[in-house]
């Protein structure tokens, strides 16, 4: 399904959706550590999001079995938590998370490196992907179209490293995934139109190498094709008239 404008009631609830995302977010950045295994992380995950009274939107979509996606260096996103993957130190740790509440569902995500990285180039991967997402909010308004803001996702990078192409951005709020479709790259005042009232999840996603990408065994994680280390940043915001308001943020 297309996307909603959403009613008064419906943005109240994201609103608080997007807030204890932004918050489980939170904790987990501040705990994560080498020696602790995606699961540890998916656990504190699961107990932070059901004190704050919500619901995790991912476990059981399509099938995945946990509460978060847990994506380390090569694997771009989708990784499945395992006691047995432990984080080392310098890891590149990417963390999708999605918060249900009252119906309304937001999806965010922040790339994390644990402890000491292992190389200036895996801070500036983090750093210049980071950018990317709010390089692509800035244009976000009423009648933006799609391709306005993979342009500008695209032009922040300038060339720098490969943008995975075959994943995008998308509609949410009723549904995880909902179209349109918002590819990271693109030419400006193309695809669809974007109305004040809808909610989107823009989600850049760079590599150190190539833009290919390939599924693993386990039919969920995406990894890089060369095995190239990747980052990956994500917000859910609410279109209005004259800009965007995060949703998945406390600030």
């Amino acid at each position: 399904m297309v996307t909603k404008v959403k009613t008064n009631q419906e943005i109240s609830a994201i609103r608080e959706s997007g807030k204890m995302l932004a918050t489980v977010l939170g904790v987990l950045e501040k705990q994560l550590e080498p020696g602790m295994s995606t699961k540890d992380v998916a656990i504190i995950a699961s107990r932070e999001l059901e004190s704050l009274g919500g619901e995790p939107s991912f476990l059981g979509y399509q099938g995945f079995p946990d509460v978060i996606c847990i994506s380390v260096n090569e694997e771009v996103v989708h990784g499945i938590p395992n006691p047995t993957k432990i984080i080392k130190e310098g890891d590149i740790v990417g963390l999708d998370f999605g918060v249900t509440y009252r119906g309304m569902i937001t999806d965010a995500a922040i790339s994390v490196i644990a402890g000491k990285p292992k190389q200036s180039n895996h801070i500036n991967i983090v750093e210049t992907t980071k950018r990317s997402l709010y390089a692509g909010i800035s244009v976000v308004k009423d009648n933006v179209r799609t391709g306005d803001i993979g342009f500008a996702i695209e032009s922040s990078i300038k060339g720098k490293y490969g943008i995975v192409k075959d994943l995008v951005g998308h509609g949410v709020g009723h549904y995880v995934h909902e179209d349109p479709n918002i590819p990271n790259y693109g030419r400006a005042n193309t695809g669809p139109w974007l109305k004040q009232g809808m909610t989107i999840a823009i989600e850049p996603m760079l590599t150190l190498g190539t833009d290919r990408v390939n599924v693993s065994p386990d039919g969920w994680t995406i990894l890089t094709a060369d095995g190239s280390y990747s980052a990956h940043f994500e917000h859910t915001v609410l279109i209005t008239e004259d800009g965007a308001e995060i949703l998945t943020t406390l600030s």
